[in-house]
């Protein structure tokens, strides 16, 4: 599960777009474009409706940005700004919630 999730989080997209229902979040629409078996409706749709939860509509756009280009992410970890910092200590805790929510999904 913890694979999936950083896989999520972490992954590189290079694949041609799936078609998504209109109320998909971010989230949701980025996990959807993994090449990974793991990356089902169900499980996708749970890490969007954790992130629902856990994040602002803003947060979610820019954790799914991780997704197009993981080296972003790894910017927002190693910056210095507090807002940076301040955000990535919510998106830890948004994938601590969504890989507990969504196990076995």
């Amino acid at each position: 599960m913890k694979q999936i999730i950083l896989a999520a989080t972490l992954a590189v997209i290079a694949m041609p777009l799936v078609p998504t229902s209109a109320s998909a979040g971010p989230l949701e629409n980025a996990c959807l474009r993994l090449d990974r078996a793991q990356a089902t409706r169900a499980m996708c749709r749970c890490i969007d409706s954790v992130a629902q939860r856990t994040l602002t509509r803003s947060e979610q756009r820019r954790a799914a940005a991780f997704f197009r280009d993981p080296q972003r992410a790894q910017d927002v970890r190693m910056s210095k700004s507090a807002r940076d910092n301040e955000f990535w200590t919510r998106y830890r805790a948004f994938g601590a919630a969504a890989e507990q929510a969504c196990a076995g999904r």
